[in-house]
């Protein structure tokens, strides 16, 4: 329809300067002495337009002409940019297919047609575009080196990187990259030292990068240390970049390490309990300080926290996560177990806690294990008979403990007729 329109439109225009060129009687006069010429005033004006379409025409092909040069530039500098960037999508598919070899081939393939086309205009746009191309095939090649497990291949790709022609002014974003990669690379190659360094580099460049401190905790962890992946936990939970179950389980590991380093120095394991954050005295870590404590003659001490965490958190079942429930439940075997103190008063405090949390099979047991230390005979078997009584909600390493602790208070007091039924009650035991 459009067409149509500007047909009309044109024969409209022929027709009307038909019409005026008709009634048109003007004439131009040309004076060039001695010489004179007339001529018509519609010859005139047809010859100017003539002449300014020939002008406009040689003027065109001229500039065409100077320009070829750089038009053919620019048709080999988009036909290498093209030939670049199929080759590195068919190296990211394949690096994702796992077909490493292939994906470093066309990687490579990449960085020579990205080389190629910055080679072409080294002032364009185009050119600054092919050089970081370039320098993203060359991180892709050598990351499908790495999958092959060909380092010496991983560090010409490297070098072959740091040269100046792939990435021109440097790229904060590639560099970084880059330290990423090495960073990796030193953790698998079990060089975590290496590692921590290149983390470091990164950091000055990019910050606080999640996955940079991810990275850099494992390889804290492969050195053993514990303060900084302690830090470095804290830092990523905080930022909701690590689940609470995976940080709890590696402070506990964390916590144990430090307190295996200070066992047998009292002063140091006070100062290190001291200086941990109340959010972080879970039960399976109060019981490593307990142990820890108990071992080196602070038994006033190691009593004094497992009472602290069983008043903030009894071990009662679907109150706490099943993992914390038993380390929960170990505390109370401790409690009683725990040789030295002041038993009198710790037998009160458990009697206390039997107030509150009536029935209670496993400080039933803790009960009887102290009242026997205690040679409270009479209260220690009460205990432990009302421990067998419901011995169906104990564990079997438990029970085993109650026949032991029943059988030995028999012993002790004469009726050793009444101590071997349950000596082969809990050699009966597993567990």
């Amino acid at each position: 329809m459009r067409a149509l329109f500007w047909l009309l439109a044109l024969f409209a225009l022929a027709v009307g300067a038909s019409v005026a060129a008709h009634f048109n009687d003007g004439y131009v006069l040309l004076v060039f002495p001695p010489y004179r010429a007339e001529i018509s005033l519609n010859l005139a004006i047809v010859l100017l337009v003539v002449a300014f379409v020939v002008l406009y025409v040689i003027l065109r092909a001229a500039a065409l002409a100077v320009s070829l040069p750089q038009r053919a530039r620019e048709f080999r500098l988009r036909t290498q940019l093209q030939k670049a960037n199929d080759a590195f999508h068919d190296a990211v598919r394949l690096l994702f297919e796992g077909r490493f070899g292939q994906a470093q081939k066309q990687a490579a393939g990449a960085v020579e047609a990205a080389s190629a086309a910055s080679a072409v205009s080294a002032a364009s746009p185009a050119s600054s575009a092919a050089a970081s191309l370039a320098a993203l095939s060359v991180l892709l090649a050598a990351r499908a080196a790495q999958r092959l497990r060909e380092p010496l291949r991983v560090q010409e790709w490297l070098a072959r990187l740091d040269q100046a022609d792939l990435h021109g002014t440097p790229d904060t974003h590639l560099m970084a990259a880059r330290l990423m990669f090495e960073a990796e690379m030193h953790l698998s190659a079990q060089r975590p030292a290496e590692a921590i360094a290149v983390l470091h580099r990164l950091q000055q460049i990019a910050g606080r990068h999640l996955a940079a401190l991810r990275l850099e905790l494992r390889a804290q962890q492969a050195l053993a240390h514990w303060d900084e992946a302690l830090r470095l936990v804290r830092l990523l939970e905080k930022r909701e970049a690590m689940s609470a179950e995976a940080a709890a389980e590696i402070r506990l590991h964390a916590h144990r390490e430090n307190i295996a380093l200070r066992a047998g120095d009292a002063a140091q394991l006070l100062a290190y309990r001291r200086q941990l954050p109340r959010s972080e005295m879970s039960p399976r870590v109060v019981r490593v300080f307990a142990e820890a404590l108990a071992a080196v003659g602070e038994a006033d001490e190691a009593t004094f926290i497992l009472e602290s965490q069983l008043d903030a958190e009894w071990p009662a079942e679907g109150r706490l996560p099943a993992i914390d429930a038993d380390a929960g439940a170990a505390l109370l075997r401790l409690y009683g177990e725990i040789s030295g103190g002041d038993l009198t008063a710790r037998i009160a405090r458990a009697e206390a806690w039997l107030v509150s949390h009536p029935g209670d099979v496993r400080l039933l047991l803790t009960l009887g294990q102290l009242c026997l230390a205690q040679k409270l005979w009479g209260k220690a078997q009460s205990y432990l008979e009302a421990t067998l009584l419901r011995a169906d909600f104990l564990t079997l390493g438990d029970q085993r403990c109650a026949r032991l602790s029943l059988a030995r208070l028999f012993e002790a007091t004469q009726r050793t007729a009444e101590a071997m039924p349950h000596y082969r009650a809990a050699a009966q035991l597993v567990g």
